[in-house]
């Protein structure tokens, strides 16, 4: 059973930072692509980046140059550093870990910047 858990949200100010983890359960597996997600109220979820198992890395262009994604694939676990965060990085985040053709989720962590 793979599970994956997310920490590290939280209410932060305009401007200020936080640091997201997810973590896998299983050291054995080894995931292809993992990635973060957000849906905020009344949006549809969407990517806001992927890095893969060799580390090559996507960013949605609205966090590129404040978000920076990474991996520690020896753990299972992946981080978003995420910088100058804006009011409109409000939303839930998700972990993504694809296994081949499999998709699994984290349950989302809240993260809430006020202006």
């Amino acid at each position: 059973q793979v599970q994956l858990v997310e920490s590290g949200g939280g209410l932060v100010q305009a401007g200020g930072s936080l640091r997201l983890s997810c973590a896998a359960s299983g050291s054995a597996i080894k995931f292809n692509t993992m990635g973060w997600y957000r849906q905020a109220p009344g949006k549809q979820r969407e990517l806001v980046a992927k890095i893969t198992s060799s580390g090559n890395i996507n960013y949605a262009d609205s966090v590129k140059g404040r978000f920076t994604i990474s991996r520690d694939n020896a753990k299972n676990t992946m981080y978003l550093q995420m910088a100058s965060l804006k009011p409109e990085d409000t939303a839930v985040y998700y972990c993504n870990a694809v296994l081949v053709v499999i998709s699994y989720w984290g349950q989302g962590t809240q993260v809430t910047v006020s202006s």
